[in-house]
């Protein structure tokens, strides 16, 4: 039977340093310094850190989600410190150690983002060698598979490693001894805002806006008021329309067509380039799956918008 793949990636060590001081993380920005795109994993895969020679042992690791190339201060914007720095440029200035173009680069480079939920960070004790066919020369990863004897041993080790330090498990989804099989990944609000980005093509929902710094992704039904990291509650807005979105200013009812509230006018005497649009059918993600889900648009209709 086919198993399921894992990774043990090679990983700075000032980024996993910051990370496993932060309490309560829910997911974690692994970033690559070169935009390469990464197709190694499926969400709900394992995705683990392996510390700098002389250290050959897997430290920690997550649950691998999503994978995209965004600019250096996207990938900032989107998950803060949980990029492994206190901040941009700290971020840039890790970065830039492994670029080719040096420390004075001053563009907003692209980078490749490694998206993982769930991260988990051992201490030095219950660090796990790795195995033996790794080599010293890989300087990024490698691939495992637990129909394999040493991907399986890996997969295992790991499992039981955080059963035993009470930490969530890999597999708290499944019978504990059951087959290794991928964990639906809990999506957090970077991992949300970058996937929305991405499935709507990085194109304003409502305008065809594409000047990324201007887009925001926002929550149909808020996330403190029962909505979710989900791509079925999210839009892909420019900056102003989002705030007017969530002040209830205007809307987006369940056949996918943009309102806007009389409230506009009468409160602030202006909105004539929102009106404009008043009425338009938005453009949303060809996949049924990704579209915005018309309950929770309804929802948004009810609650939020002002008639």
């Amino acid at each position: 039977m086919t198993g399921i793949n894992l990774v043990i990636a090679v990983t700075d060590g000032e980024w996993f340093e910051m990370l496993r001081r932060q309490p309560n993380l829910s997911e974690v920005n692994f970033w690559s310094p070169s935009p390469r795109n990464f197709h190694t994993l499926q969400p709900g895969e394992l995705f683990l850190f392996k510390l700098h020679a002389p250290h050959n042992v897997i430290a920690g690791g997550g649950i691998f989600t999503y994978s995209n190339l965004l600019p250096c201060s996207l990938a900032w914007d989107a998950f803060r410190e949980a990029n492994g720095a206190q901040s941009l440029q700290e971020m840039r200035t890790q970065i830039m150690r492994y670029r080719k173009t040096g420390l004075d680069d001053k563009s907003d480079f692209e980078i490749g983002c490694r998206i993982l939920t769930q991260p988990f960070f051992f201490e030095e004790r219950d660090w796990i060698p790795v195995p033996s066919s790794w080599s010293p020369n890989i300087v990024s990863f490698k691939k495992y598979n637990t129909a394999d004897t040493e991907g399986l041993a890996v997969w295992e080790t790991v499992n039981a490693r955080l059963n035993r330090l009470q930490l969530p498990s890999v597999a708290e989804d499944q019978a504990r001894y059951g087959e290794p099989s991928r964990i639906r990944p809990r999506l957090g609000q970077g991992a949300f805002r970058v996937l929305v980005t991405d499935i709507y093509q990085r194109r304003c929902a409502v305008t065809r806006e594409r000047t990324l710094p201007a887009l925001e992704a926002a929550h149909i039904r808020p996330y403190g008021e029962g909505g979710t990291h989900e791509a079925r509650n999210g839009l892909l807005l420019r900056r102003d329309i989002h705030s007017l979105f969530d002040a209830g200013y205007v809307t987006v009812t369940p056949s996918f067509h943009f309102e806007v509230s009389r409230r506009i006018r009468e409160e602030f005497e202006n909105g004539r380039d929102y009106y404009a649009l008043h009425g338009h059918l938005i453009s949303v993600p060809e996949e049924i799956a990704q579209q915005p889900d018309p309950a929770v648009l309804d929802w948004h209709n009810e609650h939020c918008f002002r008639q």
